[in-house]
Formats: structure tokens, sequence, C-alpha cells
């Protein structure tokens, strides 16, 4: 079993007050150019013969970690550009590095997105120089998390849904709502789990979406001061039947093995690794959240054409494929499914699903501009989110 982590966005009050700036659509952080000085490459030059990149553990395998992962060694041989590459644990600690330069390429998730955009650390993508931009699911592209004012400034990654788990003998039919973690949990006190980071308070406007529909949410990631509140509330009434919030996967994992947990948030990739007779989920009919990472080109890159084809070849179908199954969870392109070591593969992850996709809200950094079109009102933005959730926590 591989360890993957994908922590949210976390408390530091320097990531709060970085984030207090509020990110418009084409706004600055401090220290940072607006995206607006960046415009996007014209051609491709000849490969420097480097590129570093930063993401996720499991994202940039040369089969050191893993001999039979490795999709590094056949692009360093096919472009000669040599990969140096560097892991990080949470979006914030990402953010703190591309601050510190040094860095190509970075796969952000949607909660770090945006402020890389606002910061002006990311530039905007020709896709024209990403020939298998082409293939990638449509559902993908031009969405709030990897596009601004018409620029696309990244490539997708993978994509999954966060899902609701639960233990079988607990439940006398499977739960078709995410109310047994909110309005019910305490039918199971003490033995639900939530993912522990900020962006969590999505799944509560989600529910109150469907439940409270005078809140008028329309987008789980553009809340006012109200509906924030109301989700902040929502949030509180849960956590004493929560057991532990988890931001590593193999807790969850073991949560649900051990007992401890009966219901909550989960991955299908530790759904993969439970016996299907005795665990089951679902993604509840009020639908759900879930990401889809983008692969981002720094501003300051001083290897663009070599950061141009790791992009083109996460977008193909082997470096999808490799990339995705090894981690767990969607591909970006079709054709990674006949590229995959097993063939349950795309079956297992939804990949392609339409109807599957628009039931999930992916991570969107919330920011002061309503994302949702409402001009009338401010938006609450992630230094307000990260306060409410140490309220929340505690």
């Amino acid at each position: 079993m591989k360890l993957r982590r994908r922590a949210g966005v976390g408390v530091a009050a320097a990531t709060a007050l970085a984030l207090s700036l509020g990110l418009s659509a084409c706004g600055t952080a401090s220290g940072g150019s607006s995206d607006a000085d960046t415009e996007e490459l014209k051609e491709l030059g000849d490969p420097e013969g480097e590129v570093s990149i930063l993401a996720w553990p499991g994202y940039v395998e040369d089969g050191s970690n893993d001999p039979g992962a490795d999709w590094v060694t056949p692009f360093e041989k096919d472009t000669g550009c040599k990969v140096n590459a560097q892991t990080y644990g949470t979006s914030d600690e990402a953010f703190n590095l591309m601050k510190q330069g040094g860095i190509d390429v970075v796969a952000a998730s949607g909660d770090l997105s945006l402020r890389l955009i606002a910061a002006g650390d990311v530039q905007p993508i020709n896709n024209d120089l990403v020939p298998n931009y082409e293939n990638v699911y449509d559902f993908l592209k031009d969405r709030d998390w990897n596009s601004r004012d018409g620029k696309n400034y990244g490539v997708p990654h993978g994509y999954g849904a966060n899902l609701l788990m639960y233990n079988k003998k607990e439940f006398d039919k499977a739960p078709t709502s995410w109310d047994v973690v909110f309005d019910k949990a305490d039918e199971h006190k003490g033995k639900i789990t939530a993912y522990d980071s900020p962006i969590y308070i999505a799944d509560a406007a989600v529910y109150l979406m469907e439940h409270q529909p005078d809140l008028g949410i329309k987008n789980p990631y553009s809340l006012d001061e109200k509906q924030l509140d109301a989700a902040v509330e929502l949030l509180k009434k849960q956590k004493p039947n929560v057991a532990e919030y988890w931001s590593d996967y193999l807790k969850s994992l073991q949560g649900f093995e051990n007992g401890s947990v009966v219901a909550g948030t989960g991955w299908q990739v530790t759904m993969n690794e439970l016996d299907p007779k005795k665990f089951g989920s679902v993604v509840p009919d009020e639908g759900t959240t879930g990401w889809s990472d983008t692969w981002m080109i720094s501003s300051k890159t001083e290897h663009p054409t070599c950061s141009y084809k790791w992009l083109d070849y996460m977008t193909s179908a082997k470096g999808s494929a490799a990339a995705t199954e090894y981690f767990g969870e969607a591909p970006n392109n079709p054709g990674a499914c006949e590229e995959a070591k097993d063939p349950n593969f795309c079956d297992n992850y939804h990949a392609g699903d339409k109807k599957y996709a628009e039931g999930i809200w992916y991570w969107t950094t919330p920011v002061t501009e309503c994302l949702d079109g409402r001009t009338d009102v401010k938006c609450t933005d992630y230094s307000a989110w990260t306060k409410a959730w140490q309220q929340i926590k505690g």
C-alpha cells in the first residue's frame, strides 16, 4: 500500500494573512505580480535539459520509491529534460515553496490554484503548445479553479470525488444522503469521520443547498457571511459525533477497518482497500465535493520548454494512466483506460462518466468575488474559512 497524502489548506497564521488579501479575478498577493503582467508563451524553444517539479507524493515517480512505478524515466529519455522532483504535504506548504522560487511546475489542487494565480506565481498557458490537451475530458477544461478571465492557467491532472463511506452492518439500508453525518449524526455518536481542512466547509454547504434552500447557496465555494455562518453552525453540531478528522487517507481506512468509525467522507482509493461485503460507498443525492488538480507553470520558470513538455506528457494517455492509477483517481485522458495496468481501472474511478462528474463540486479557492455571479454582496474568502475551521475544531 502506498502512502498518499492530500491535505487541504491548513491554518497557518501566515497563510491566513495572505488569504485575507482576498483573491479578485485579477488580483495580486503581497510581493507577487499581477497575472496580467505575464503573457502566455508563443512558441517552444530547445529543451533546457531539466525541469523542477513540485507535486503531491505519488504524482512524480521515478522508481526510487516503488520499482514498479516509474513514468519519469520515459519522459526524461524522450525529451532530454531531467526531472528534479519535490513533494509537499499541504497546499499551504506548496504556496510558500512557490514563493521561494526555483520551481518550474507545480501540481495544484483547487484550494491552491487561485491563490497562485492571484499572487502572480503562475503563468497563463498556451494550450496550442500542449498537443495532448485536446484529448482531455471537456468537463475538466475552463473551470473556476484552472482558468481566470478567459485564460487557462494549467492543464488538468486526475480527478476524484469525496464519497460517503459506510459500514454496512450499521445501516439497514444503504444511505443515500449526507444526513447520516450531519442531521442524523447523533445516531452514530462518536463514530463519524470527516475531512480535516477548511475546504470541508464546502461539504456542509453542499448539504445545506438541498436541505436549507432559503439560504440561497448556489455554489458551495461562494458563501456570503450568512451562508458561511450556517455551514459553520452545522459543522459545530457535527463535531461531538466525529471520531477523527483526517487528511491522510490511511487514517480513514484504519478507522473503518478497526470499527472506530462507521460513516463519513472517504475516497475511492480507500474503498478499494476495504471488503465490499462489509463496506459501501456512494455519491449522495445532494452531490459531493471533490478535486481536479492542475499542472501549472511558474511565472518565473527558467525552463519553459521542458515545463510545457511535462504538461503535455501528463495529459497523454500513458502519462496520465501511470500517475493516476498509481495515486488512485480518475485520469484526465480517456486513452489512459487502455494504458492502465488494471483493466477495471477506469470503471472503478468512473472515468469519463459525465453524469457522475457533474455530481462533483470540485475544490475551488473561496474568494471575495462571488463565483456564483452575485455582485450585490461580498463572499467570504479562505481567510474567513480558515478562522471558521479553527472555531469548529475548537
